[in-house]
């Protein structure tokens, strides 16, 4: 028989079983040291995906027209112009090729995106899963310049694939699509205009009928003002996680992520089911308030060691656009440069200093010499675009945010080629190899499209940027 001490003790000990329920398991079965550590894990593992779904939002709650590279879901919204210097919709945004962006919904059914023929001309479509991860990328490379049709189909589709289409089963219901159609300047906007009239979405079951008008109902909700990178990195720990259960339910993860789903299924984080962070012991919701901070920190960190460094760049070459199990990469890819592709397709050499390693600032000058035969190896084109320190292009006077390869640069006499980042002009015979920094820090991205095989295994590297 129970005293009354115990039966009180038994209704405590059920009462509390009541109201954490998964507390009571967490304290069994994991410390507030190994709470935070996974749940770390689980941020940089959710990231990418917050960040698209934030950039969805963002970017599909607008009627056609009314802001730069937004629109309805399911339709290409193509950019007529090079990015603004004030566009922040983006970080990273390249300034070699118009942008015709699509993200698509694959819930109700497949969609048939077409593609014209360019002549010959480089263009790319990747189609980017809700994790980041590029499954496929019709274009110049991959299927050719003729005129083509691309099935794309949700998870668990099982349907018959109409005759003469290429089948590309999407890993998410949800998928972005970043159209690039290369572009030699405002001189070539109109013949590019043409070519992203050509690019197309249509329901399966609207195949071969007149297209409906897309619409889209503006939800009020949506911050459509703060930039998705700030969105998320700001979102407090209860929140980061209750949104990315809500996400997980709708986009599958990959095959690979078992170990790091039974990791996180310890915080309570599980596939298909809500997430509260009030359901946690205390310890372990004092263990978890740091966590964005801390998850933020070691991306910063491990930022200069991601990949191979050569002449003060930063050679990411491997693992690129399909991650597999590597998280951070993943997670620091979508921080400083969300849409990346395959590095078959394009590679983005980023500069982290100087020949003497240091940072690059515009109370500076600097020259980038390539010596003759030694620009970048490409099948398509190259170019170097400068961003300031959060990753957006700066106005300037020349309104250049990049050189590209295809612009009349002045060679020197024996061949070789100078550019100069400098704030004030180098000289009017100069300016076409100039491009004009900020007065303060910055930092440059090189692009190779269709990057030849020295380029990817390391045989050529870029040189190193000199102070003048």
């Amino acid at each position: 028989m129970l005293l009354p001490q115990a039966l009180t003790a038994v209704a405590l000990t059920v009462a509390a079983a009541a109201v954490f329920p998964l507390a009571s398991q967490a304290q069994s079965k994991i410390t507030a040291e190994e709470a935070h550590a996974i749940g770390v894990d689980a941020y940089i593992y959710f990231y990418p995906l917050l960040s698209m779904d934030v950039t969805r939002k963002q970017f599909t709650n607008i009627e056609p027209g009314k802001e730069f590279g937004k629109g309805p879901m399911n339709t290409f919204v193509s950019v007529p112009q090079y990015p603004p210097a004030e566009f922040k919709g983006v970080v990273r945004a390249n300034f070699d090729t118009l942008y015709s962006i699509a993200w698509l919904d694959l819930t109700k059914e497949p969609l048939v995106i077409a593609a014209p023929d360019t002549d010959g001309r480089f263009y790319l479509l990747p189609m980017l899963d809700m994790w980041t991860d590029v499954f496929a990328s019709p274009g110049w490379r991959t299927t050719g310049t003729e005129a083509g049709q691309f099935l794309v189909t949700p998870p668990g589709w099982t349907g018959t694939v109409p005759a003469g289409m290429s089948h590309l089963p999407a890993p998410t219901p949800f998928v972005w699509v970043i159209g690039r159609t290369k572009t030699d300047g405002a001189a070539d906007y109109a013949a590019v205009h043409k070519i992203q009239a050509g690019y197309t979405v249509t329901p399966l079951s609207r195949l071969g009928k007149e297209p409906e008008a897309v619409t889209v109902k503006v939800d009020p909700a949506v911050d459509m003002k703060t930039p998705p990178k700030i969105q998320v990195d700001s979102m407090s720990a209860a929140n980061y996680f209750t949104y990315a259960a809500e996400l997980l339910k709708v986009n599958p993860p990959h095959s690979t992520d078992q170990p790091m789903l039974a990791q996180i299924k310890r915080l309570g984080i599980e596939a298909g089911k809500p997430f509260s962070m009030d359901a946690l012991d205390p310890q372990i919701q004092a263990a978890l308030q740091t966590v964005p901070q801390d998850a933020q920190a070691l991306m910063a960190w491990k930022v200069p060691t991601l990949a191979r460094e050569v002449n003060g760049w930063s050679m990411n070459t491997d693992t690129m656009g399909v991650y597999g199990n590597y998280y951070l990469k993943r997670a620091i890819v979508t921080q400083v440069g969300l849409g990346a592709n395959l590095p078959e397709d394009a590679i983005y050499p980023l500069n982290i200093g100087d020949s003497n390693g240091k940072p690059l600032d515009g109370a500076n000058k600097y020259v980038l010499h390539f010596s003759k035969g030694e620009t970048p190896p490409v099948s398509a084109f190259w170019s170097i675009t400068l961003y300031d320190p959060e990753g957006f292009q700066v106005a300037n006077s020349l309104n250049r945010f990049a050189v590209s390869s295809w612009m009349p640069f002045k060679s020197n006499a024996d061949g070789s080629l100078d550019l100069y980042f400098q704030n004030e002009s180098p000289g009017k015979d100069l300016e076409a190899n100039w491009l004009p920094a900020p007065k303060g820090s910055f930092n440059l991205t090189m692009r190779l499209y269709g990057p030849k095989p020295d380029a990817l295994n390391g045989k050529w590297n870029p040189p190193a940027i000199k102070r003048l």
